[in-house]
């Protein structure tokens, strides 16, 4: 399979030494100790799992110092159906925009009195984000220029342990078998961002790097022209199409996927996942961030949103009210995308947000195999 040049970088494969010495990989004895101070004596994985993706340690620089704009000024480079990855904490909302994540994979920030980490594997489409408070440190973090199964394996800067990105879980050093903490960072478009936190906080595209920010490096890659394979070493879980996007939440050691096809059907699914009653809602106007080389022009994919449908003492039921809103049967009041109800008798109460990802398949099937999946 041929791919564009704007792949090249991902394609480089000159850290990767197939030999293994021991049972671990030559390139990890080797190239891996030359650029880490990881403990590898410690892993939960095995190192033929993991490869190069072509940069080196930090190659693909992450954002230490990030500056903040207003929306009425991001919104002369921003458009309308952009995905940004929000974290809304403290009272604080800031939103993280794919055009500069796609570059850096990585931004460590303080959201209100939180210090957090907004992360970004383009490959798998996984936009999380970190709680850094982690065993009496504060984290930073960095990219390893290694992938697992297609996905972003971080290090901490404090004991260079390796962290898979998708689960949040140290696979390499210190903290090999720990999980850091989830922190609920939804992926919306630009236009639900200004709408619903007109005094909110954007990252800037003053980075200190020279990116061509708003270009996807990654052209038609969700539509199957893309990598993925090559760097993708696990069991493909046929239940769904491995580029299917799925609202991927963990409750109660209860793993469930709801698959994106179906959502833009229904717009609003209710399940029981472990003891917790949620919902799922689906609306169209965001773009992929994966798809056009220009970002504001890929297919619209879609946002989710993912809630306890428990407020009050009542457990409420959803139905689709138009793009974008939903109305609950209890009450008649209407809820946008981010579970905020903006119409009726609850107008001005929020749902509490579930974590979860809009993630390919392939990516969440392979670390989350017992997955149950709605579709």
């Amino acid at each position: 399979m041929k791919y564009s040049y704007r792949f090249a970088p991902i394609l480089a494969l000159t850290a990767l030494l197939m030999m293994t010495v021991g049972g671990q990989l030559f390139a990890q004895s080797r190239a891996d100790r030359r650029e880490f101070k990881t403990d590898f004596g410690k892993q939960t994985v095995s190192f033929d799992e993991i490869v190069s993706g072509g940069p080196p340690k930090d190659g693909i620089p992450a954002i230490d110092r990030p500056k903040f704009v207003g929306v009425q000024d991001a919104d002369r480079w921003l458009e309308d159906r952009e995905p940004v990855v929000l974290v809304a904490l403290d009272g604080v909302a800031k939103a993280y925009p794919l055009q500069i994540l796609i570059q850096h994979e990585i931004v460590n920030d303080v959201v209100g009195q939180t210090p957090v980490t907004v992360t970004y594997c383009p490959l798998c489409n996984t936009a999380i984000s970190f709680d850094r408070r982690f065993d009496g440190l504060l984290l930073d973090f960095g990219t390893t220029g290694r992938l697992r199964h297609s996905d972003l394996i971080m290090y901490d800067r404090q004991t260079e342990t390796w962290w898979q990105q998708a689960i949040g879980e140290g696979i390499v050093g210190e903290y090999a078998g720990r999980r850091l903490t989830f922190v609920p960072s939804p992926l919306i478009s630009w236009s639900t961002f200004k709408e619903s936190y007109p005094n909110g906080k954007v990252l800037s595209r003053d980075t200190g790097f020279q990116r061509n920010y708003g270009r996807n490096p990654y052209e038609f890659y969700d539509r199957g022209r893309g990598p993925w394979p090559q760097f993708f070493s696990g069991r493909r879980d046929g239940r769904l199409p491995a580029m299917e996007r799925v609202a991927a939440v963990e409750i109660d050691g209860e793993s469930v996927a709801f698959a994106f096809s179906k959502l833009r059907k229904k717009r609003v699914i209710t399940e029981q996942v472990g003891e917790t009653p949620l919902v799922v809602f689906w609306a169209p106007g965001t773009a992929s961030a994966v798809d056009n080389s220009t970002i504001a022009k890929g297919r619209d994919v879609g946002s989710t949103g993912v809630f306890d449908r428990r407020l009050e003492g009542r457990t409420l039921r959803f139905t689709p009210d138009g793009d974008g809103r939903f109305t609950d049967r209890e009450t008649e009041s209407t809820w946008n995308i981010l579970g905020h109800a903006i119409d009726g008798p609850l107008t001005g109460k929020q749902l509490i947000p579930i974590v979860h990802g809009n993630h390919f398949w392939f990516a969440w099937g392979v670390f989350k195999p017992e997955t149950r999946v709605v579709k």
